[in-house]
């Protein structure tokens, strides 16, 4: 085990653990792949020392070793497991980095992170300190049960984040609407809460807890495209084939609706006082859907002024008034 004899050694990996972390904050996050190279070959470089000097990390100190020595073995020590760290977190930022639109790739690499510092800290108490970890566990273990409960909204969120990141029903940019109406596009997905931001401009947070309870209905895939439906009423005066050639009009001298799938013409019922159509279309996104939806409905007025068809009305206004009775004719 390593003693005062391998103190220069010692010193030497702290001067380098050191110089790691000034150089690595002079890098700046602008330059993430110049940090991957500095923790790098500082680690290496760590590693090499401890290596020639046969300093073994996971060994505690000579028990003869104390004062100044003890303290630089112990920081040497700390020093080495903590870039090494960085290190593999250095890696797992930038397998984030090639794979940056896949939101289960930002879920693994927090996961991740947090699972590295855990070993990491375990490590360093462990080997280092010589603090024997399974009663540190155990103690842990019911701290962790208290905080549990005094958490539990809070993990309810968390646990619901990563059900719902590893399900993939939605990402950053799509329009979802919710079973309970609320609908909007989604700006901002983390581990508590979803943000929609809405059509009324409003911005909603959605507790993960309360969004997984919910059915899910993505509007953005498989594409943006949405399909909008309208009923029209026509007098039942009108030939139905007549009624459909003109609903089709419209549909063709629209500019705001997509062609492709073509739109539908389908024509419901019909009784006494009316034809019921509906027009079935879609638009390239729910953004221009009211723009489209109203220039359907003035094309239909155009359309059937010159063609001359008659609208119908409402059903619910439609009254009957009993005709009025003779008093001279015998009930």
């Amino acid at each position: 085990m390593p003693g005062d004899d391998h103190f220069l050694q010692l010193v030497l990996i702290n001067g380098l653990g050191i110089a790691g972390i000034v150089v690595w904050h002079v890098q700046g996050a602008s330059r993430p792949t110049g940090r991957l190279i500095v923790q790098i070959l500082f680690f290496i470089c760590m590693s090499l020392v401890l290596y020639l000097g046969h300093i073994a990390p996971y060994k505690s100190d000579d028990i003869s070793t104390q004062g100044l020595a003890a303290l630089v073995s112990k920081s040497a020590r700390i020093l080495w497991w903590t870039h090494l760290a960085w290190t593999i977190i250095g890696f797992i930022h930038i397998y984030v980095r090639i794979n940056q639109k896949s939101r289960e790739a930002h879920l693994i690499q927090d996961m991740a992170i947090a699972a590295i510092y855990l070993g990491v800290t375990l490590s360093v108490v462990g080997f280092v300190f010589e603090i024997p970890i399974g009663t540190l566990v155990t103690t842990s273990g019911v701290v962790a049960i208290i905080l549990g409960l005094a958490l539990q909204n809070t993990l309810g969120d968390v646990f619901s984040g990563i059900a719902l990141t590893l399900g993939g029903a939605y990402a950053i940019g799509d329009w979802v609407q919710l079973s309970d109406g609320t609908e909007g596009r989604v700006t901002e997905s983390n581990w508590r809460s979803t943000n929609l931001l809405t059509a009324a401009h409003n911005v909603v947070v959605l507790p993960n807890s309360v969004l997984a309870r919910q059915g899910v209905t993505n509007l953005s895939r498989p594409d943006e495209t949405h399909q909008i439906s309208l009923s029209v009423r026509v007098a039942a005066t009108h030939r139905p084939r007549r009624v459909e050639d003109v609903m089709w009009s419209v549909l063709q001298a629209s500019t705001h609706i997509v062609k492709i799938p073509p739109p539908v013409v389908a024509l419901k019922t019909i009784d006494a006082m009316a034809i019921e159509v509906e027009l079935q279309f879609r638009v390239d996104s729910l953004a221009i859907g009211t723009s489209a939806k109203n220039e359907i409905v003035d094309l239909l007025h155009d359309q059937c002024r010159t063609s001359g068809l008659s609208l119908a009305m409402p059903t619910r206004s439609v009254v009957f008034v009993p005709a009025s009775i003779d008093p001279n004719i015998p009930v």
